[in-house]
């Protein structure tokens, strides 16, 4: 039996530093209809083999304990966190556990290290090795798992509420905030350069959603259709989030979406074009 999909081609002049703004061109094939799971690991297995590609051409891995913001980030990208003791079924890769991007809204001048310095907190100031989760959609759900974990949610009751916290507010959280710092600066990550615009249209946000499709195993969890589970100890098993505990991913955005392979090559071609 054949399955009808739809395929899409990206058309910039280059890709990654788009002479016009780019668009996807879509069109109908038809292909044979294979089992979903043999389908998606295949496609899971291309897509961490091409990270074994991006590593090697960035020299390895870095962990943000470790990074500042003269290193050289490139402007605009997208990056991908592993965590220690989160591995794939083989039990000798470690699995992504978070796929995230910035500014994708047109007009946005956010850059790559902007995001990863929120993510990372502050080195110094007032409060030292904190750092602000009302900014950070990774440090959010990480502390709301830490409360979840120690049983201290009744003690820090405000974690979480609002866009902005008074000064005895925040002054309270900060031993849970460099908490979640020490974590999140622990796991290792890659980063891809996508020198392309902000936009509903941005290559970033295609690669950001279709990763986050491909790896999430949301709706799949204990069911044939996992692949790459989370451990039973990972952090995210304690998050409030149910999609981040379902998904395996410290994602809550395009989870339950299923990915489309030619995404593949979009990845492949900005890694080798590095």
């Amino acid at each position: 039996m054949a399955a009808r999909i739809l395929r899409g081609s990206w058309r910039t002049g280059q890709i990654g530093r788009p002479q016009n703004k780019p668009r996807v061109v879509t069109s109908f094939i038809t292909l044979p209809r294979e089992p979903y799971t043999m389908g998606r690991r295949e496609d899971l297995d291309r897509f961490y083999g091409l990270l074994g590609e991006l590593e090697g051409g960035l020299g390895g891995r870095r962990t943000l304990g470790g990074c500042h913001g003269r290193m050289g980030w490139p402007g605009r990208g997208v990056y991908f966190f592993f965590e220690p003791g989160e591995l794939r079924e083989d039990g000798g890769a470690h699995r992504v556990v978070r796929v995230g991007t910035h500014g994708l809204k047109g007009g946005s001048r956010s850059t790559l290290w902007g995001r990863l310095r929120q993510h990372r907190g502050s080195l110094g100031g007032g409060r030292p090795g904190g750092g602000n989760h009302r900014g950070s959609v990774l440090r959010l759900p990480v502390g709301s798992a830490m409360l979840r974990r120690e049983g201290l949610e009744g003690q820090y009751p405000t974690w979480g509420l609002g866009s902005s916290a008074k000064r005895a507010m925040t002054a309270h959280e900060h031993p849970i905030e460099k908490l979640v710092s020490d974590h999140i600066r622990s796991m290792p990550f890659l980063w891809l350069e996508v020198d392309d615009e902000p936009g509903p249209e941005s290559a970033r946000g295609h690669i950001e959603r279709n990763a986050i499709g491909l790896i999430s195993n949301h709706n799949k969890i204990e069911t044939d259709r996992a692949i790459d589970p989370p451990s039973a100890s990972w952090l995210g098993q304690w998050c409030s989030k149910k999609k981040i505990r379902d998904s395996g991913l410290w994602n809550s955005d395009h989870v339950n979406l299923s990915h489309k392979t030619e995404f593949l090559d979009i990845f492949t071609h900005l890694i080798r074009q590095q």
